[in-house]
C-alpha cells in the first residue's frame, strides 16, 4: 500500500503516521525529515537545501519530485509506504512517479492549528510566531488545495475529521483503507526472516556509539570485542594493544580465524529466537563472517562499514582511551586490518556509513540502515 497523509501544520498527520507504521507494517517517510537532514550535510546540496529553507521558500518541485524519487527508490520502499509532507503543489501530483493508492487529508480548522503550534515544543522551527505561523498555513492552502482537488478526481483522496481525538482520528484513517482495529489489536505485517546487522570499522569510526544508538532502539547488541577484553582484563589487569595482538592470536591458534563468531554463536542464536534483527559490534574478519553465514543459513547477514576521516578516528581514541594507552594509531589499524582480516568485511560491506560530521546526522544514516534491512 502507497499512502500519502495531508494536513496543515498542527493537523496531526505525524502522530498519525507514526501510529499506522506500527498498525499497517510500512515505513514512513517525512520530506520535512529528509530536507533538515540533507542541509545537515557537508556537501553541495546539503548546502543548497540550507539555504533555501533558511530563505522561508519552498524547494523548487524540480529538485522535490527528484530527492523524493530516489528515496523511494530505496528497497525498504518497495512494498509500499507512508509519505508525509509530499506532493505539496499540483506540479509535484502530476510528475509523482510513484503510483499512490489512497491520500488521506486530516483537517482541522486554522484556530486550531494555531494554539496547537504556538504551544507545541518543536526544535526544528525557530519561526513558530503566530504571524509566521498563519504564513505558512495560507501558504499550504494556496499550493495544496489544488493537490488535493487533483486526488478527489481521481477517487482517491479521504477526508478525515482532525478535531477528534488521536484514537478516533486513527481509526477512522484504517476504516478509509478498509481496516478496523478488533479486540484492541490490528494484526501487523511482521519482518519473518531473521537478520544480522554486523558492524565493522577501524577503530574510532563509531562502532561503540552505533551499538548503543540500536540497543536505544531495543535492537540487542552481541559484543564481539568482549572476549578478548575480558580475557586481556584477566590476565593483564590492563588495556594494551600488545596484550590484546596475542589474546587475539592465541584465540584464533586454538579456534581458527573465526574464533570470535564461533564462540559467540550460541549467544547469537539465543538472541535471534526473541528477535528478528540482531546487532553484531565488531565483527572483525572475513573468516568471521564466512563462519557465521554457513552456521546461520536461515539469517540474512547484512555488513555495515563505519568510516571515519582517519585524524578524527585518532582523535576521538585519544580522549576516550586515555586509561588504554596504545590502543589507537596506524599501528592498531594495521592489527585489524591485516592480523585479523578485516579488510574484506569492509570492502565487501552491503551498506557504507560515513561518520565524520555530527552525531544526529550518524544516527539519521543507522536508522537508515536498520529500515532498509526491517523493511526488505
Amino acid at each position: 500500500m502507497k499512502l500519502v497523509l495531508m494536513g496543515i501544520q498542527g493537523s496531526g498527520k505525524s502522530t498519525q503516521g507514526n501510529l499506522l507504521v506500527k498498525q499497517l507494517g510500512l515505513p514512513y517517510l517525512s520530506t520535512g525529515h529528509i530536507f533538515r537532514k540533507i542541509a545537515r550535510e557537508k556537501t553541495k546540496l546539503g548546502l543548497y537545501i540550507k539555504t533555501v529553507m533558511n530563505s522561508g521558500v519552498l524547494i523548487p518541485d524540480d529538485k522535490t519530485i527528484k530527492i523524493v524519487n530516489t528515496y523511494l527508490a530505496r528497497k525498504q520502499y518497495a512494498r509500499g509506504y507512508i509519505l508525509d509532507g509530499f506532493p505539496r503543489t499540483l506540479a509535484q501530483a502530476r510528475k509523482f512517479i510513484n503510483h499512490v493508492d489512497k491520500v488521506v487529508n486530516v483537517n482541522i480548522p486554522d484556530k486550531e492549528a494555531l494554539w496547537r503550534l504556538a504551544y507545541r515544543k518543536d526544535s526544528d522551527r525557530l519561526d513558530n510566531t503566530i504571524q509566521a505561523l498563519k504564513k505558512r498555513i495560507e501558504m499550504f492552502k494556496k499550493l495544496t488545495n489544488p493537490v488535493l482537488e487533483y486526488y478527489r478526481d481521481k477517487g482517491i483522496l479521504v477526508e478525515i475529521d482532525g478535531t477528534q481525538t488521536v484514537q478516533e482520528v486513527n481509526q477512522e484513517i484504517l476504516k478509509s483503507l478498509g481496516k478496523q482495529i478488533v479486540e484492541n489489536k490490528l494484526a501487523p505485517w511482521k519482518q519473518n526472516k531473521k537478520a544480522i546487522i554486523a558492524i565493522v570499522g577501524l577503530p574510532g569510526a563509531g562502532k561503540t556509539e552505533a551499538a548503543a544508538h540500536f540497543n536505544s532502539r531495543k535492537v540487542p547488541v552481541i559484543h564481539f570485542g568482549k572476549v578478548v577484553t575480558d580475557e586481556v582484563e584477566k590476565r593483564y589487569g590492563a588495556q594494551k594493544e600488545e596484550y590484546h595482538k596475542i589474546v587475539r592470536e592465541e584465540l584464533r591458534r586454538v579456534h581458527g580465524m573465526e574464533a570470535i563468531a564461533k564462540i559467540n554463536l550460541e549467544k547469537i542464536k539465543k538472541a535471534l529466537v526473541k528477535n528478528n534483527i540482531v546487532v553484531i559490534d565488531g565483527m572483525r574478519s572475513w573468516d568471521e563472517y564466512d563462519y557465521l553465514t554457513k552456521e546461520l543459513t536461515d539469517t540474512e547477514i547484512h555488513i555495515v562499514a563505519l568510516f571515519a576521516d582517519k585524524h578524527l578516528r585518532y582523535a576521538r581514541l585519544g580522549s576516550r582511551l586515555q586509561d588504554r594507552p596504545g590502543l589507537g594509531g596506524k599501528e592498531r589499524d594495521v592489527n585489524e586490518l591485516f592480523g585479523t582480516n578485516m579488510g574484506p568485511t569492509i570492502a565487501f560491506a552491503d551498506f557504507m556509513v560515513k561518520n565524520n560530521f555530527s552525531k544526529e546526522e550518524f544516527q539519521d544514516k543507522l536508522n537508515d540502515v536498520y529500515d532498509t534491512v526491517y523493511f526488505t
